[in-house]
């Protein structure tokens, strides 16, 4: 038996955090029901009440961790703000917060998610890959002057980024490296700087 309404409750709410608490600091792919309950004071009953199933609770999951990269991606700053070089001074920004050592267990949850979405698409995960980079490009998008925005250079250019801060991220998790994989961020995004350094040499 499941909940009749689709209006959390302020238990479910508060059940829901405390298991994004949970599931930042454990992950979700071997997550069992009972000792999450255990965890945060609640029983798998509970849980499985509000949530409808363990697959209701991951989406859910899910759709909190969008939500806080959403935040995040909201708060960059606007093409006008920004001049012609928005899109790499954004990346920079995103970046930043990407190699921020608070952003750890936010970050290897997305990794998780995003990579049960490709090879269980049918489940759970859903589309939160194709969502998540979808969520990023329009953020890239709209640091593109307007004239480059909608053109195929401009598509590819920021398909680039995204690639680019992609694999720094895959890369800074696994290994802890924050100075080597921000040069190589760096050197992505100002290639002219990184040819002026090469020269000199």
């Amino acid at each position: 038996m499941t909940r009749a309404s689709s209006t959390p409750t302020r238990r479910e709410t508060e059940l829901l955090e405390l298991a994004y608490a949970y599931v930042l600091q454990y992950g979700l792919a071997d997550m069992s029901l009972r000792p999450l309950a255990k965890a945060i004071g609640s029983s798998p009953r509970v849980l499985l009440y509000l949530f409808g199933s363990k697959e209701g609770l991951i989406r859910a999951l899910l759709a909190r961790a969008r939500t806080e990269e959403l935040e995040l991606l909201s708060r960059t700053p606007s093409v006008s703000d920004l001049g012609a070089d928005g899109l790499n001074v954004v990346a920079e920004r995103l970046w930043s917060w990407l190699a921020a050592d608070d952003h750890r267990g936010l970050l290897t949850l997305w990794v998780e998610g995003y990579a049960h979405s490709l090879v269980e698409p049918e489940g759970p995960w859903g589309s939160f890959a194709s969502d998540t980079v979808n969520d990023w490009l329009k953020v890239l998008a709209a640091a593109q002057p307007r004239t480059e925005r909608n053109t195929s250079a401009g598509r590819a250019e920021r398909t680039l980024v995204l690639a680019v801060l992609r694999g720094a991220l895959l890369d800074l998790l696994a290994t802890g490296d924050v100075a080597r994989t921000s040069a190589a961020v760096r050197s992505q995004l100002h290639p002219t700087a990184r040819h002026s350094r090469e020269r000199a040499r």
